[in-house]
Order: C-alpha cells, then structure tokens, then sequence
C-alpha cells in the first residue's frame, strides 16, 4: 500500500492519496490537483476513485477538475445530497483500491454528511491501520459544528461522533483534515500533521469530556470567525460547478491605475515590510510570508474587483491560484511586471511609518493624542491588551470603521506584526492618514516588557 499525506499550507488542509494494485483514490483533493497527477504519473497509478469526507465550505474541492482529468468516480455520503454524478456511500461502506478497504463511518457534527474513511490494509491486518478523519477530530482539538447546523445541535452530534473515533483503538493513526491555521477548528488545533487515537485520547481536552452539554458548552463557546463565503463554497462543493483557472490579465502602470480608480480594490502580496516601505496607494498588504491569503482577501474584498501587484507576474499568478481555491476565481487583473514597474513608470507611492513595541510606548509617553487598535481575534482582546486601546478584529475591517479619531494618529497592534500589517491599509482606506504599524511583536511582548495590560489574564494573577 501507498499512502502520502498532500499538505495545503495556504488554507491549512490536508488530503490522502492512497493506492495499491496499480490503483489508487484521493480523499478530500485541494483545488490545485497538479500534485495528485504526479504522484500517479510517479508511482505509475491510475486514480480510479476521488471520495469526500463532506461538502467543504472554507474552500473548493478539486473532486471536479480530477475527474476530468482522470475518469475516476467519486464517492460522497448520500446526505450530502450532491447533485454531480457519484456514488452515494452511508455508514458501514466499503470502498476498495487493490487490496485495500476503504470502510465508511459516518461523523456528523461539523456537517450532517462527514464521514470519516477507516483505512485497512488487508494485506497486512484486518485491523485498522489510520482513519481519516476530514473536519471531525483534529490534533489537539475538533471541527467547528456552526458550519451548516444549529451550533448546539451540532456539536453534540460531533461529541458522539469523536467518541465512536474514540472506539478504533490507541493504535490508529489519525489523519485529520485539516491542520494549525484553519478557520474549521480552534486555536487549540495542533500544527502537527497526525496523531494516534490513544494519543489524543490521552491529551486532547476535547476527547475527555463525557458529558455531551458540558462538551458542546465548551466548542460553542470557542468559535473562530466563520470563513468568508463559506455558504457560496459549500454549495459549489455540493452541486460541482467549478471551473478551469484562468491566470491574472497582467496590465501596465496605466491601465491598472485607471482599474484603481472604477473602484477596483488592490491586494499587495510582498512582504509587510516592503508593503510598509512603499506601495500602490489605496492597496492593502495581505502578504503571502503567512498563510490564509485566500480567506484573508475573501473578508476584505466585499464585491470589489481585485487587482494584484507583487514582485513580478510569476508572484501575482500564485495569489490568483490561491483565491480560485476559496471561490474568487473570476477574472483578476494584476500589475505587469510588479510593484518596480509601477515605480518605474512615474506613479505615486505611499509609505507606512513602523515602530516597535518599545517604541510604541515612548509614543504614547510623548504623544497623548496616539490611538492604540487592536486588530486581533475578540478571544485574545479580552484576554490580555493595550489599557485604552480600541478593538476591531482585522477581518472586520473593511465594514467596520475603527471607532477612533481619524484626526489623529493610530498605532495598529496584533501579536506578531501580521495581521496588523494587513489592517494598516484597512485603516487608511477608512480615512486614517496617519498611521503607524507596530512591528514586529505584539501585545505579548508590550506585557514581557512589563509594560502595562488589563483583561482576564491581568485579573486572574492579580
């Protein structure tokens, strides 16, 4: 047998390929299928089956555009109700590649449809040798149950599915379907790429509560920010409509100016400190250093057409394949040549003033008029912060203006220098003309310098 994890960094997903007997299936393709391709072309495999463990809603299956390419089947459970052409699987199915057994156990929970895959290698044991197990149970942590359901009723359909995961045995690998940074779990979620059954048994502080209530308390009350367009995506998911990607068209200095101005919105993807240094004006930095580019640009894009600019064309060609895979795959333009070429061309450039932590605080010493915004999740802001600053998590603010003056100057804070470097351009679009970007560290290093906090944290050791 054949098995190979595909890690999808951007989104923080993960799909299987696995074969045996010159076939082979894939669980839960990522938009970009060029891999799965070579990985068949290199084992010399033919893909005979692509299986989903649920109707994605955080980004696009490439189930579509593999069969195409392949002319395998695909497999989905029957309430899945999808409407492309597929077998219907329910609990207890057994689905074979080779000599392996590919058994079905339904999860619901995160959606009403999730299944679990139980991987058996018959030609080793008739035991289980992995299961994995898509938006269900994750390393450290479990999938979010407000995704298509009433979050209550979702989340004690997932407690009785972890604890039929549970019954597989402390020797079953466990292979999730996502991985640290995806919005379809919790901060809990571990950057690790698997775990055991009895691993997470013994550490996952989800797995250890029995009661039902207790566990749905505890995962309603943690929830992340849905993902943006997260119902468009699902049901593209489930009826198939997909379609082919189609590169930026690359425009000079010129005519990308003139898009600027019929309202299109420009997306940067260089790194925040050359964003800082000198950019498009009116553009927002969403660098591609951190991953979440496409669900990043999903929240700030609010119907605009977007425009890319990045080192060069190559640069802008990634960030275009990227924001396909989260269903923004109408045509974008991009600048040719890069953010150079604008320069070179004679355009106008505005710049982002940077400070550090330290020297935010001999800021607001010398400077009593300084605002202080707090981009991060509401989660960490009641935790720990800045006394007197301002909250608005980042992803909100293209729709919600910060409610501070825009007279004034504002430092815009988070807890590394990420998110706040895309909040900087936010800012400005809203109004602010003088803003400063804290970077690079956060409200955790103000705290290390003993600086002063307030919040739960403060409350709890004082």
């Amino acid at each position: 047998m054949f098995f190979r994890q595909v890690l999808y960094a951007d989104l923080g997903c993960a799909s299987y390929v696995i074969a045996d007997g010159g076939e082979a299936a894939v669980v839960d393709p990522r938009w970009d299928i060029g891999v799965y391709l070579d990985l068949a072309l290199e084992r010399d495999v033919r893909v005979t089956r692509v299986i989903e463990t649920h109707n994605h809603a955080d980004h696009l299956s490439g189930r579509e555009r593999l069969v195409q390419a392949t002319g395998a089947t695909s497999h989905v459970h029957r309430l899945a109700r999808a409407t492309y052409p597929h077998e219907g699987f329910q609990d207890g199915d057994e689905i074979r590649v080779g000599g392996v057994v590919l058994r079905v156990l339904h999860t619901p929970g995160h959606r009403p449809e999730h299944s679990a895959i139980v991987v058996i290698d018959s030609a080793q044991s008739p035991l289980p040798f992995a299961v994995l197990t898509g938006d269900s149970l994750f390393v450290h942590d479990a999938a979010r149950p407000d995704l298509a359901v009433e979050p209550r009723e979702g989340a004690l359909d997932l407690h009785a599915s972890l604890t039929r995961l549970a019954e597989l045995g402390d020797g079953v690998a466990v292979y999730p379907g996502h991985t640290g940074g995806s919005l379809c779990g919790s901060r809990r979620m571990g950057e690790t790429t698997s775990s055991t059954i009895g691993y997470e048994r013994a550490t996952n502080p989800l797995l250890a509560i029995d009661d039902a209530e207790e566990f749905s308390e505890l995962l309603i009350g943690d929830l992340p920010p849905q993902p943006p367009n997260f119902t468009a995506i699902a049901e593209r998911n489930r009826t198939g409509s997909g379609s082919a990607f189609r590169p930026p068209a690359a425009l000079a200095a010129g005519p990308f100016a003139e898009r600027i101005a019929a309202g299109g919105l420009v997306i940067d993807g260089r790194a925040p400190a050359d964003y800082d240094a000198a950019h498009v004006p009116g553009s927002v930095g969403v660098t591609l250093e951190s991953a979440g580019f496409g669900t990043k640009a999903a929240w700030i894009r609010e119907g605009r057409p977007l425009l890319l600019v990045g080192y060069d064309d190559a640069m802008t060609g990634h960030m275009a394949l990227l924001l396909a895979a989260v269903g923004l795959d109408e045509a974008a333009e991009s600048l040719a040549g890069g953010f150079e070429a604008w320069r070179a061309a004679g355009m106008g450039a505005d710049r982002v003033a940077i400070a550090t932590v330290a020297e935010l605080g001999e800021l607001r010493r010398s400077q009593p008029d300084l605002q202080v915004l707090d981009v991060r999740e509401h989660d960490e802001w009641e935790e720990q912060r800045i006394p007197g600053s301002a909250h608005v998590p980042y992803h909100d603010l293209a729709r919600i203006p910060p409610p501070l003056d825009p007279a004034a100057p504002v430092a815009v804070i988070c807890s590394t220098g990420t998110r706040s470097a895309l909040a900087v351009g936010l800012v400005r679009r809203a109004g602010f003309a003088e803003v400063i970007h804290v970077s690079p560290g956060g409200v955790g290093t103000w705290a290390a310098l003993g600086l002063p906090t307030e919040g739960r944290e403060r409350s709890a050791t004082a």
